[in-house]
């Protein structure tokens, strides 16, 4: 891992960085990443101070089900594993194509993937070592690592016709473990928190403890799912880096791509469960046909119709997507807002105005400090 100065456009492996012929895909990232780091909380705030209803029903699409189901929330995450994939070809590809050593690029891959579960453990835990029955491992960064890690290194060694085999044997056989294998004392088939498959191999395998003690939505073995909607993210790519097709036909065929992979997931979500904590294969389709379009459309409005000047806000937050999600951890943003805008919000006094303007206060100081390292050319490289 290293914080280095380069230029904003040059692609890395496994961090998703910015690809230089698809500003779409670096303004997507910035997009998805803006919820996570407070955007969000716009809608929340309007909720809670006001009683609007649409603003009740936007803010109830920013929280993940239970169990069973989908959100508008559940789709952020598989989103960036997704978009670590389309960067794919294009940086790795161009290393292949200039005839790199595929050892070389694998212990690459390999490392970068570690790198990012390791600051997934710290973001869970913190800098201080703890006792190891009290430390997560699984996390968020840990599964991004993982998924990406193992999508490239397939990308990187099999054969397109063999990629799309692993992809299917992936979703096939996730849904035939989780349904046929028995788990002792609940039997097989049980999509339940206590009694599914998943759960019952990360209580064994996984050191520590579990995010929900009895299951983890970040475990181990529900991560081999995950693979898929990178390896997705990798085929998107590769469709968008190929010759032979105008900008408006790769647009509106990954749209209408992504409209048949969410049908087929919503049917499959009859016999499987679309569900996040689980990362069902139903779940795996769904949110990969939304990220299809999204991207397609993302793809069609910046780099087939060039409007491109609302892009720079998110971009300058895609550029460095990682260390703005690790830096809420370490960095006190919240006394810089109160520093900033304190003052202002105590003399609105109250209200759904002073509420959302602490949270695009909030969100504006994390931006300026993007701002920043992006002017000073810094980016978090893993």
């Amino acid at each position: 891992m290293s914080v280095v100065s380069t230029s904003p456009t040059e692609p890395a492996v496994l961090q998703p960085a910015p690809v230089k012929r698809l500003l779409s895909l670096d303004t997507l990232r910035g997009f998805d990443m803006f919820w996570i780091m407070g955007g969000e909380d716009i809608f929340g705030v309007l909720a809670k101070t006001t009683g609007w209803a649409w603003a009740i029903l936007i803010a109830d699409q920013f929280k993940h089900p239970e169990w069973n189901g989908f959100r508008a929330y559940d789709l952020i995450f598989p989103l960036f594993v997704f978009m670590a994939g389309v960067s794919t070809p294009f940086s790795i590809g161009s290393k292949l194509d200039k005839g790199d050593d595929k050892a070389q690029i694998a212990r690459k891959i390999i490392t970068r993937g570690l790198i990012l579960v390791l600051l997934g453990i710290i973001y869970n835990n913190g800098l201080f070592v703890k006792a190891i029955q009290d430390t997560r491992f699984p996390s968020v960064l840990g599964r991004i690592g993982l998924a990406g890690m193992f999508a490239q290194l397939i990308y990187l060694y099999a054969q397109p016709r063999t990629r799309y085999i692993w992809f299917l044997g992936i979703l096939l056989g996730y849904w035939a473990a989780m349904m046929l294998i028995p788990v002792p004392g609940c039997g097989a088939g049980v999509l339940t928190m206590e009694c599914n498959l998943a759960s019952y191999i990360d209580r064994i395998l996984v050191p520590g403890h579990l995010y929900k003690t009895i299951h983890d939505p970040e475990g181990l073995f529900s991560t081999i799912p995950a693979i898929d909607n990178a390896l997705l993210g990798i085929f998107a790519g590769s469709f968008l880096k190929a010759h032979g097709k105008t900008g408006n036909q790769k647009a509106i065929q990954l749209v209408a791509a992504g409209a048949v992979f969410i049908l087929l997931g919503v049917l499959w979500n009859f016999i499987f469960p679309i569900n996040k904590n689980l990362w069902t294969s139903s779940f795996v389709m769904v949110t990969g046909g939304l990220s299809l379009s999204l991207l397609g459309l993302f793809y069609w409005i910046i780099d087939v119709k060039g409007i491109k000047g609302w892009t720079f806000f998110f971009t300058i937050i895609g550029m460095n997507s990682i260390l703005i999600y690790l830096a809420g951890e370490f960095i006190e943003f919240e006394y810089a807002t109160h520093f900033f805008f304190g003052g202002l919000i105590k003399l609105i006094s109250s209200g759904w105005v002073a509420a959302v303007l602490g949270v695009l206060g909030y969100l504006a100081v994390k931006w300026v400090f993007l701002y920043f390292l992006y002017k000073k050319k810094t980016f978090l490289r893993v």
